[in-house]
């Protein structure tokens, strides 16, 4: 009798031992469940006010939320606000995403769900926000953005395509324009010019035809202007003058040329041009 009692002791000690085994077994399985990295995607943040501040972002997906890391080299001290602004960041736009600060290690990791204004947000949808990411020097100094970079759909494919801007009414001024295509195949126009005179500001156009068109053609799509100092021009291109949504796929086919002019106040002089598209 005394045995029996023994042996079934033992087997529900054994079973207890085992219950609470699996059951902490399960429960730390599905916690790992919610650490698990289901997707990621990495974009580059870039040096803009603060000379040799660089590095990444990375956007991981898990079970019930984003993980946004930012990782910083060329920090030495301080806390530096970060945010995501919609639009591209040549064109600015508000913030619709408040980060963790980058802490003094360059580092900054911020758990996602839900945008600034309350608005559930997934990681499908981050990898293809309109937006990109600044980092800033301090709260006290948000005027000065130290690392920047776009994300989502205005990421940078690696597509592109150059044309050739040569001199014209003997102005000395000549380069090229790059188009390349983003993700959410919009199209960045850049143009860079040698020769431009420092303090000018040089007005840029496309237009229908070629720089053959007798009488020039019609503007179709006005660009930002081309700083003299640098002579460089960067614009974020989606739809044309008069509304027409317009995709980089569109531009390496078009009909089209681009002017540069001498100035605002000569904005009908030309100083360079060239055919771009279907040449």
């Amino acid at each position: 009798m005394t045995i029996s009692k023994t042996k079934s002791i033992l087997s529900l000690s054994l079973f207890a031992v085992l219950f609470v085994f699996l059951f902490t077994g399960c429960k730390k399985d599905d916690d790992d469940d919610k650490d698990i990295v289901l997707a990621e995607e990495t974009y580059d943040l870039k040096t803009k006010d603060a000379l040799g501040v660089s590095g990444t972002v990375t956007f991981y997906k898990r079970s019930s939320s984003t993980t946004i890391e930012i990782t910083l080299s060329g920090i030495t001290s301080g806390n530096h606000p970060a945010h995501i602004h919609v639009n591209s960041a040549i064109e600015s736009g508000g913030i619709a995403l408040t980060l963790n600060p980058v802490n003094a290690q360059g580092i900054s990791v911020t758990s996602v769900s839900k945008l600034d204004d309350n608005t559930s947000v997934t990681y499908e949808q981050l990898i293809a926000f309109n937006g990109y990411i600044n980092v800033h020097q301090s709260a006290n100094n948000l005027g000065v953005i130290i690392a920047q970079g776009d994300i989502g759909g205005n990421k940078l494919t690696g597509a592109s395509e150059n044309y050739s801007l040569t001199e014209f009414n003997t102005s000395g001024v000549s380069g090229q324009v790059r188009f390349e295509k983003r993700k959410n195949n919009n199209t960045l126009v850049s143009i860079s010019l040698n020769g431009t005179l420092s303090g000018e500001t040089h007005p840029a156009q496309i237009l229908l035809g070629d720089v053959t068109t007798v009488g020039g053609g019609q503007v179709v799509l006005d660009l930002n202007n081309i700083n003299g100092s640098t002579g460089k021009s960067i614009t974020n291109v989606y739809v044309l003058k008069n509304g027409t949504p317009i995709k980089y796929d569109d531009w390496v086919v078009y009909d089209g040329y681009l002017n540069v002019y001498e100035s605002i106040i000569n904005s009908t002089t030309i100083i360079s041009q060239g055919n771009i598209g279907e040449l």
